[in-house]
């Protein structure tokens, strides 16, 4: 009987050495919350505003509260992700190259957070649409998405995603990608009036 003590107390202990493993426990990566992103299905803002446009139902249209003289202006609002696309809009005569070089430099004012700028050229002759877009990537930037369309004679749309949150879009990345496809979509199907 002794003897089988002394054995298991030797197994026991032999298993709890044999147990210990790196004397450097490692942390586990940082993870975020599952982000459950909605079914995609449009429709169409079609007002009396000078443009119309297909948008997410999971949106919300509403006038742009912090210029109130602008009656083109609306937000594009994303409340179950806390994100917005504003909207400006101006009617173009002779300042065309002004516009597009606004909207550049509020491209500019996110260099020094972005690990870099992409573009993408919009042509469409059959709609009359023609335009850019810029992603910005990087963690700390505070608008993922810019864009403008344009006519170039009559009509300049310019539109930007803002959340209203600390900017890791590490983190957003799901959103900002989601949110991108509903962007294509308002390009795709912008109407002048």
């Amino acid at each position: 009987m002794k003897n089988l003590t002394i054995s298991l107390a030797l197994t026991m202990l032999l298993l709890l050495t044999a147990s210990c493993g790196d004397d450097n426990p490692q942390p586990k990566p940082r993870g975020y919350f599952r982000i459950d992103l909605p079914e995609k299905q449009y429709v169409t803002l079609d007002t009396m505003r000078r443009y119309s446009f297909d948008y997410p139902v999971y949106s919300t249209i509403t006038n742009d509260i912090h210029s109130p003289n602008e009656k083109e202006w609306i937000n594009v609002e994303f409340p179950a992700f806390k994100g917005t696309i504003h909207i400006s809009y101006k009617d173009v005569d002779g300042n065309l190259p002004q516009y597009v070089e606004d909207s550049y430099q509020m491209i500019t004012k996110h260099i020094n957070k972005a690990t870099g700028i992409r573009d993408s050229i919009i042509i469409n002759k059959e709609r009359n649409v023609y335009g850019l877009v810029y992603f910005l990537d990087g963690e700390g930037v505070a608008s993922p998405l810019q864009f403008y369309l344009t006519d170039s004679t009559a009509h300049f749309l310019r539109g930007s995603l803002y959340f209203n949150v600390y900017p890791n879009n590490d983190s957003l990345q799901p959103v900002i990608n989601f949110i991108t496809d509903d962007v294509r979509c308002l390009i795709k199907t912008l109407k002048w009036k």
